[in-house]
Parts: C-alpha cells; sequence; structure tokens
C-alpha cells in the first residue's frame, strides 16, 4: 500500500509529507484547494508524463517521493527482475522535475527511467478519474474494458504479432504490383538517381576536409609570412637567432650551477626548452616547403563542394543522409523489379498469415463476447447495489475488417428505466449515472487483479443523496481487502472514510500555500458540516454530520441488492 507521500514545489504546494493508511482514505477540500495536485503528484511519481508547467513559480525544481510498505511477492519479484532488489520489502519511488523539462528517477534510492517507474507503478496503484470517463463515453474505448477484464492482452499481442507480419507482406506485394507504366516510370527514376550519387562517389568526412583545404588555400599566404617569421627568429636567418641565444643562456646556467645549487637544474629545463623550440623551427622550415598556391586545386575544390551542395538539396542536408537515400533507392528498385518467383512467394506468405491472423481474430472475438457476458452480468451487480435496480447492460457487436485490435467492434450499451432498450451511454446516462458506472466497472476489473492501492479521483460526479450514500459504502466495501483513496466533494461519501485528510489553501502576502492536513473526529465533523451547509455552519449542519458519521461508521449489514 501507500505509506507516504511527499511533495514539494508542486504548483500551489510548496510542502507537504502525506500519511497514508489501509482501508478508506478520503480528501476534501473546496475547489481550487488542491485536490488535483494531489493527483497529478502520484501520477508524476509512478512515471506518466508530466511538465515542467508543475513547478511552483519562484522555484527551479519539484520532487514527489512515494513510499510504499506491506509489498506482495510479486511486486517484489518484479522489482528484483527490473534490477532493484528490495530487502526489507519496501519500495521507495522519486522524481525530480526540473525547469528544463527533464527529470530525474530513482528506484530505492538508485537512477532509474520514467519507463521503469511506470513498469513498477502499474503494479501498485490504479488510478481512475476524469480520464477513465472520457474513455468510457467513447465507444472505441470500450473494447479495452473487455480485453482487461477478460485477461486477453497476451491473447491480443499475439494476434498483433501475426497481423504486424501480414502488413508487411502486403505492403512489400503492393510495392511489387504496380501498374507497368508506373513501374517502368519509376524504375527510370531510381535508376537516375542511384547513378548521379554513385557517379559522385561520395566518401564519409570528403565534405570536412574540402574545407579545411579551402581555408589552407585561400590564406596560404598568412600561414607562409607567419611560419617564415617563426622560423627567422629561431634560427637567426637574419641574425642571432633565440635558438643560439638560448644556447648561451643554457651554457651561462650550467656554469653558475658548478657553484650554486639549483642552477644546474635550470640549465636541464632550459636544454628541455631548446629541444622544443627546434622542433617548432623544424616544423615551421617543413610547412614552408610543402606550401603551394594552386588556383587550380581550388578551383576544383569549389566544383567539388559545388556538386556535394547540389546532391545535398536533393537527397539529403549531410553524405551520410545521401548514402542512406541511395541504399533506400536501391533496396526500393530491387524490389520493384522483384521476380515473378518472390511475387508468388509473397503471395502464398500473405494468404498464410491471412489464414492465421482470421483463426487468431475468432478466437478472441469467441473469447470478448463471452468475457463481455460476465462483465455485464458482474457490473450490473454492483449498479444494483449503487442505486440502479433497474439497470440493463449489454454490448452490441460487428464484425469488421481485421485491424490492429482484431475483428470485433464491441460497445456498451446500457438502459436505466424498464422497458426501454439499451443504448449507447453518451446519448441516455446522465452524469451521475456514467460516474456509478465507472465505480463499477473499476471494482468489477480491480478483482481481476492484485494492485494494493485503488485511487478514486472524484468518482461522484454528479451524484448526491441515496446514491452518494451507496458509492460511499460501497468505497468502504472494497476497502476492506486493499487501500482506497478517494477525493470527494460529497459528505456522503467521505463519512465512511477511515481516514479522513483536507486539502486547505491559505493564502500569506500575495502566494497560495495548500497544506494536507489529518483530521480529528471533531474535525471531520465540521468538515463534514462545512460540506453540507457552505460557509455558515450551523448547530444543525454539525448534528447531521455527526449522524452521518455513526450511520456510517455503525454500517454492518451488507450493501441492498
Amino acid at each position: 500500500m501507500l505509506a507516504q507521500l511527499y511533495i514539494r514545489n508542486v504548483a500551489v504546494i510548496q510542502e507537504a509529507s502525506i500519511d497514508l493508511a489501509k482501508g478508506l482514505n478520503v480528501f476534501t477540500g473546496e475547489t481550487g484547494a488542491g485536490k488535483s495536485v494531489l493527483i497529478h503528484s502520484i501520477n508524476a511519481v509512478l512515471g506518466e508524463r508530466t511538465s515542467k508547467d508543475i513547478i511552483r513559480t519562484g522555484e527551479k525544481k519539484a520532487l514527489v517521493s512515494a513510499l510504499f510498505t506491506g509489498l506482495p511477492p510479486r511486486v517484489l519479484a518484479l522489482a528484483e527482475e527490473l534490477g532493484f532488489p528490495l530487502e526489507d520489502g519496501e519500495l521507495l519511488l522519486s522524481r525530480e522535475i526540473g525547469l528544463d523539462g527533464k527529470s530525474s528517477c530513482k528506484i530505492g534510492g538508485r537512477p532509474a527511467t520514467a519507463a521503469l517507474l511506470r513498469e513498477l507503478g502499474g503494479s501498485l496503484i490504479n488510478i481512475h478519474g476524469q480520464q477513465d470517463t472520457h474513455q468510457l463515453m467513447a465507444a472505441d474505448k470500450h473494447i479495452g474494458f473487455v480485453d482487461g477484464f477478460g485477461l486477453l492482452n497476451g491473447q491480443l499481442r499475439e494476434y498483433q504479432g501475426v497481423y504486424r507480419e501480414l502488413c508487411q507482406v502486403r505492403e512489400e506485394l503492393s510495392s511489387s504490383n504496380l501498374d507497368e507504366a508506373e513501374k517502368a516510370r519509376r524504375i527510370d527514376l531510381l535508376q537516375y538517381q542511384i547513378g548521379e550519387i554513385e557517379e559522385a562517389g561520395l566518401r564519409l568526412g570528403e565534405e570536412e576536409e574540402l574545407d579545411s583545404r579551402k581555408r589552407i588555400i585561400k590564406n596560404a599566404q598568412k600561414i607562409s609570412d607567419s611560419l617564415a617569421r617563426v622560423y627567422s627568429i629561431l634560427t637567426g636567418e637574419d641574425g642571432e637567432g633565440l635558438l643560439e641565444l638560448l644556447d648561451q643562456v643554457i651554457g651561462g646556467l650550467g656554469e653558475a650551477g658548478a657553484y650554486l645549487d639549483g642552477f644546474g637544474e635550470f640549465s636541464g629545463r632550459a636544454q628541455e626548452m631548446r629541444y622544443e623550440l627546434e622542433e617548432y623551427a623544424a616544423s615551421a622550415r617543413d610547412a614552408l616547403e610543402e606550401m603551394e598556391y594552386n588556383p587550380q586545386e581550388l578551383d576544383a575544390i569549389e566544383q567539388r563542394l559545388d556538386t556535394l551542395y547540389r546532391l545535398k538539396k536533393k537527397y539529403g542536408s549531410t553524405v551520410e543522409e545521401i548514402l542512406a537515400f541511395q541504399q533506400k533507392a536501391s533496396g526500393e528498385l530491387e524490389g520493384i523489379t522483384l521476380s515473378e518467383e518472390r511475387t508468388a512467394q509473397l503471395e502464398a506468405q500473405k494468404q498464410a498469415l491471412e489464414a492465421k491472423a482470421k483463426s487468431l481474430a475468432d478466437e478472441l472475438t469467441k473469447a470478448r463476447l463471452k468475457a463481455a457476458g460476465r462483465l455485464c452480468q458482474e457490473v450490473r451487480g454492483e449498479l444494483i447495489q449503487l442505486d440502479m435496480p433497474s439497470v440493463t447492460l449489454t454490448f452490441s457487436h460487428r464484425e469488421k475488417a481485421l485491424g490492429p485490435m482484431g475483428q470485433d467492434d464491441l460497445e456498451l450499451l446500457i438502459s436505466t428505466n424498464p422497458g426501454e432498450p439499451p443504448k449507447p451511454l453518451a446519448k441516455i446516462a446522465s452524469g451521475g449515472e456514467i460516474s456509478r458506472v465507472m465505480l463499477a466497472i473499476k471494482n468489477v476489473m480491480a478483482s481481476e487483479d492484485e494492485v494494493g492501492t485503488l485511487i478514486f479521483d472524484e468518482v461522484d460526479t454528479g451524484v448526491s443523496g441515496r446514491a452518494a450514500q451507496k458509492i460511499g459504502r460501497k468505497l468502504k466495501q472494497v476497502a476492506e481487502h486493499r487501500q482506497v483513496i478517494c477525493v470527494t466533494h460529497l459528505a456522503q461519501v467521505a463519512a465512511y472514510g477511515d481516514h479522513h485528510l483536507l486539502i486547505q489553501k491559505e493564502v500569506r502576502g500575495d502566494r497560495t500555500y495548500t497544506n494536507v492536513l489529518p483530521l480529528t473526529q471533531r474535525q471531520r465533523v465540521e468538515e463534514l458540516a462545512r460540506i453540507i451547509g457552505g460557509e455558515n455552519i450551523t448547530e444543525i449542519s454539525l448534528q447531521n454530520a455527526r449522524e452521518m458519521l455513526t450511520l456510517a461508521s455503525g454500517e454492518k449489514r451488507p450493501l441492498d441488492k
């Protein structure tokens, strides 16, 4: 379970250390207090995509860490498989986001990647929020619910592997089946392009060498004058040179060294200097002898660079890209001119893959329809408990051509009133009904995995009264078997919490600060009264809050069927 969440410099939260416990943890607070920041922070530390915009204004970086305890064996095994063995059964994830947009991730204090955080995080927490509701409203996402509930993702991946092979063969076969006129035109173009590049005889690094040689030739006079001056100073062609003077210095230091400590060492060091300067003089002389002023060579270089420039305009911005284009064009030319034998081979391969993909798709369809029936049955049972006694659920199914997700179009249909035929959710369900359907689906799907923590972000949107109470009771029931964290704006839901935390905003000076405070029993009464009655808390609202807490904590009976 998630035992502690630490947040620093994320949006309106300057610093917060939040202790969480088993059972149902509820978060409440006024609109804009920072409840969404809490969810963003958890998403960030689980490796999800984030942005530097979450960093608190005026700060250089943001940090989120999450401590998990009581980890099951499968999570411990996954951590060890990923290279992060956990000896004490605890796991600390952390992520730091900088103003440059880069993030630093750690697992158990050791450097990691966001991808590793995501892989581990997926086995630790499931977050259910507004994005899930959007998926519920999008018919093309419903097939994902069925695959997840039926544990069909492995079967889907097997099909997708064959389907990718089929697409590759179809693409290759299509490129070989151009009509003759188009094929002839394409062959002519490719042959011209390949020939033009081959004729140029390109060589990696050539352009840099030509540019360097061009600079030398264009500045040959300056180079020669400089080298001649250096050589003259060192050798003394026009008089006593630096090397000859240095010989005198070396001799003088040597004589003094016979009588004075240290000067013998100075003489040796001066001799080393003399050797180095002599080497400079020899290098300057050799360079002067090799220096040539050949205008014809400069013209040749200019022409060669012009050839490279023209090729880069056509085939790529560098010699490497031009050669890559040549290789790709050669491959395409070879593909277009495939022999009849190769075409026949591709046709046979395509037919075999189509048959295999269709067989796997048929098996996937059967498994999906079976899983969809069970999903409808179990979700309906959950919805009856959530004050939707007359609900009817079914999946519409239409078979289509093979695609990346198989051959199935599946859409969840619902009827909330007796005698009405099931219709698409988006057309007939209210906001409150959609929230309950989402909660029911997530609860049913959660029973198929072993994730220890479920987070519900305002799953009670659009709900009130009795239905809200049923949602609170349902969350309490789910929390008997795993940790549940719920961000809510309803007193009926918050009353069922085993642990109640308040997200509170305050303004100090010209800055906004958000604090997360665990509430005592008395403070819980006041917070529920605030939610019920607004800013003006009355004795009646306090009494209602106390009664609500008493009823929620005293309920022992199962949910109504």
